[in-house]
């Protein structure tokens, strides 16, 4: 298992660092289609779509995506990830704690709808700050794999307390707190060493949120990025349980599916988009 893990992850890094460094748009356009294709096909399957219907959705989403892409207005694209934050704190959150409706129901396919706006948000907000520059779309999302990272290793060395135990029992309050600290930390030293050894570091995400809020309110919204990248994270963990499988697919070896490797973007990205629109 862990040596096809790596080879995915090789692979993977082998097709999607020329696609985001090398600037030009047509191929990180089309990478990024067939990425909200795939999405698109799991959440179907999630939601309960047979396979064939699941694989419809997932093309019709593909390619409604790519004429979204060309034909939105920047107006209404901030307005879309206003929407989804929206969606997140009073539709997705609240489910943790309340529980799914029933597959096959009104309220699951209402709920699909929903979330397949909020995949659409996403990818939307992976295009835009794409846009801004590919470093700083990663900086962006190294704040989500270092909150996961952080609370792994804290889950693992003082985990006690487990934060949604009928969900995911192998997370804990203390990973979690771990997983924030090691994000502020490391973004703290980001900002500082900006100013200093590296002057790369001034067009990400952190050094930007310094440089117009100060401290106390850069540090508060990376707290709460890394709150909904938890949020996330359970939300698509309920999904797989409600539907009774380990992972969205198998797409991608060792990994899962495309949903398991972005579950925690999926509310974080369009967030950070919004904020950075107000930058």
């Amino acid at each position: 298992m862990l040596k096809t893990r790596i080879i995915t992850a090789v692979v993977l890094l082998a097709v999607l660092l020329p696609v985001l460094f090398f600037n030009y748009f047509p191929a990180f356009a089309l990478v990024v289609t067939l990425f909200v294709g795939a999405a698109v096909w799991e959440g179907a399957r999630l939601f309960g779509l047979s396979e064939s219907k699941a694989r419809v959705a997932g093309f019709v989403g593909g390619m409604l995506f790519v004429a979204l892409m060309y034909s939105a207005k920047p107006g209404a694209v901030n307005a879309l990830f206003g929407v989804a934050a929206l969606l997140w704190i009073i539709r997705y959150a609240p489910t943790l704690g309340m529980g799914l409706p029933p597959l096959g129901g009104a309220a699951n396919w209402s709920l699909a709808i929903t979330f397949t706006f909020a995949l659409f948000a996403a990818f939307f907000a992976i295009v835009g700050l794409y846009l801004h520059s590919p470093l700083y779309l990663l900086s962006v999302m190294v704040l989500v794999w270092i909150a996961d990272i952080g609370a792994y290793f804290s889950g693992k060395a003082f985990g006690k307390r487990k934060l949604a135990p009928s969900i995911s029992p192998g997370k804990s309050w203390e990973g979690a707190i771990g997983g924030a600290i090691a994000v502020l930390a490391l973004a703290a030293l980001s900002v500082v060493l900006a100013d200093s050894a590296a002057p790369w570091l001034q067009d990400t995400f952190a050094y930007k949120l310094h440089a117009r809020f100060g401290w106390g309110l850069t540090l508060l919204i990376l707290a709460v990025i890394v709150m909904f990248s938890v949020i996330g994270d359970l939300f698509e963990s309920q999904l797989k349980r409600r539907a009774g499988i380990k992972d969205s697919s198998n797409l991608l070896p060792g990994h899962g599916g495309v949903l398991d490797r972005v579950d925690a973007l999926i509310p974080v990205l369009p967030m950070a988009a919004l904020v950075t629109s107000w930058l």
